[in-house]
């Protein structure tokens, strides 16, 4: 039996497509660059302590032809569930994929199924990560799990197999195969382009293996925090440069196919090592070629304390902007292809990624946190004739919007069961009244890799308040004053009136998101290992 909502969704969309049939040149085609832990300050446009070495000239042009979120941010700082709530505009409790371990229900309703409702032609290309084969496009090529830099195996609808080549470049080389050639030119299109890069463990393209090799980057300023003021789940994780990033599984360091050393933590990623096994011999050689002397110069420095950790933080974040590097360049390309097939004029172009990232922020790497530089996430967007080139956006925006503005774009009606907001207004340059005063975040995933654990929180345009609820720990931040999140002020009695009003927001989207998801109860053993004292 039909409910009355369901009905009247179904009559919308008749009506939607009565409309849209007559009108489908004046309908946007839609083009969704998503890349993975690409961290906003990582990108020159968002001007962070990065900017300097000018990262990402194409997200900075495709920025300056645009708008650009400035805050913008993720419902869960970690890879399957943020493309979960991208396909389904609901939140990880709500569309069932919480963890990286969940298998996602392709059955359940999703924006690209919507869209081919009301005659879209829709592809996805690159980094799926969320099990299964793909529901709601017209033409697809995944990667298995976090996929491979190099040489990566690929799965079709006939089935799966190996490409040669650097995985950002072969998703590239798909999407603009698609563009030219499999692109139905009596329909509009969404194309989805999901970049592994630059996730762990930042290989990057044979090009770009000296890129920053003679210049050291800029560090961030809190390389050395030592979380003095944070809850103790922050100084009981497993994500410090420090400690626990591996000199030749993270770094490379002496890293061949052959090599078979421990590893220096026990939920060690092994996949550069894997990878390297898969190289072919022309690869390899070029790879040793370029860090093999750098090898040799560490190996003689023989540094220690801050200086080793500095050598590592170098390393590690010229790997990842290295990565960037590709990512950028495909963004590039594909603006390039727009334009040769005279596309680019009613076709939106978005840059996105799906959480940020710590490159030595707080002396970490990895995400799962909701601090601002794991929870921030980028957001550019071309939308010709409709966005106003060269804008910033400050209202609050998640990836909980997405799926209802490309909705709104394609003339589709949203459904009603969606949690997020539509940012058409936004990017027409309106202010909404009643626009989100605060945003809701949870992220699930422990005991797992870097022990990070399950909490939940409100970020407001100032003010941002976390609960570490297994242990019931509390963090409190305002963030005009602190915004880079170093001193707790939560046990303040200056501060109480702010917090109890805070605590009312968190409990009124808690309930408005219908969110009872927590863990109340958590054995022993993982109470002990996150909760020893300051000392």
């Amino acid at each position: 039996m039909k409910t009355k909502s369901s009905s009247t969704f179904l009559a919308l969309v008749a009506v939607a497509l009565h409309l849209v049939a007559s009108s489908a040149e004046k309908r946007p085609n839609i083009l969704f660059v998503f890349s993975d832990d690409h961290a906003p300050h990582a990108i020159g446009a968002y001007e962070g302590w990065l900017k300097s070495v000018n990262p990402t000239p194409n997200i900075d042009k495709l920025a300056a032809q645009g708008m650009l979120f400035e805050n913008s941010f993720c419902t869960n700082s970690i890879c399957g569930p943020s493309r979960a709530v991208i396909q389904t505009g609901k939140h990880s409790h709500k569309n069932g994929f919480m963890n990286n371990g969940n298998t996602f229900d392709w059955n359940q309703q999703t924006f690209p199924k919507l869209l081919q409702k009301v005659g879209y032609q829709t592809a996805i290309y690159g980094k799926s990560h969320l099990r299964g084969n793909p529901k709601g496009f017209d033409d697809w090529a995944v990667l298995p799990g976090q996929g491979l830099y190099y040489n990566p195996d690929m799965i079709f609808p006939d089935g799966k197999r190996r490409v040669e080549g650097y995985c950002t470049d072969v998703v590239t080389d798909f999407a603009v195969d698609w563009l030219k050639n499999k692109r139905k030119t009596n329909k509009p299109f969404m194309l989805m382009v999901q970049h592994k890069a630059p996730h762990r463990n930042w290989m990057p393209a044979l090009r770009h293996l000296d890129l920053y090799a003679n210049k050291d980057l800029p560090e961030p300023p809190t390389l050395f925090d030592k979380w003095e003021d944070n809850a103790p789940p922050a100084r009981n994780q497993e994500l410090e440069i420090d400690r626990h990033m591996d000199l030749n599984y993270d770094l490379f360091v002496d890293l061949t196919p052959g090599y078979n050393q421990p590893a220096s933590q026990k939920r060690q990623d092994r996949s550069a090592w894997h990878n390297m096994k898969r190289m072919t011999e022309e690869q390899l050689k070029a790879w040793r070629a370029a860090y093999g002397p750098r090898d040799a110069a560490f190996h003689k420095s023989k540094l220690k304390g801050k200086d080793l950790v500095r050598w590592k933080f170098q390393r590690y974040a010229k790997n990842y902007l290295r990565c960037v590097k590709g990512v950028d360049e495909s963004l590039g390309r594909l603006q390039k292809t727009l334009e040769e097939l005279k596309l680019d004029d009613n076709t939106v172009v978005i840059y996105c990624s799906d959480q940020g990232f710590y490159i030595g922020d707080h002396g970490w790497y990895d995400k799962r946190w909701m601090y601002d530089e794991s929870l921030k996430m980028p957001f550019v967007i071309k939308w010709p004739g409709v966005t106003k080139s060269g804008t910033r956006d400050k209202h609050l925006v998640q990836n909980l919007d997405y799926a209802e503005t490309f909705l709104e774009m394609a003339g589709a009606p949203i459904p009603e069961d969606m949690q997020g907001k539509s940012l058409v207004p936004l990017l027409k340059g309106e202010s909404p009244k009643d626009w989100r005063k605060g945003i809701y975040y949870h992220y699930y995933e422990y005991p797992s890799v870097h022990m990070v654990p399950r909490h939940y929180g409100i970020r407001t345009s100032r003010y941002k308040l976390m609960k570490f609820y297994q242990f019931d720990e509390w963090e409190f931040y305002d963030l005009k004053k602190d915004p880079d999140e170093l001193k707790n002020l939560y046990g303040d009695a200056t501060q109480a009136t702010k917090i109890k009003r805070t605590k009312a927001q968190l409990e009124k989207l808690r309930k408005d998101y219908d969110d009872d998801s927590d863990v109340k109860v958590m054995p022993k053993e993982w109470q002990n290992r996150v909760r020893p004292s300051k000392g």
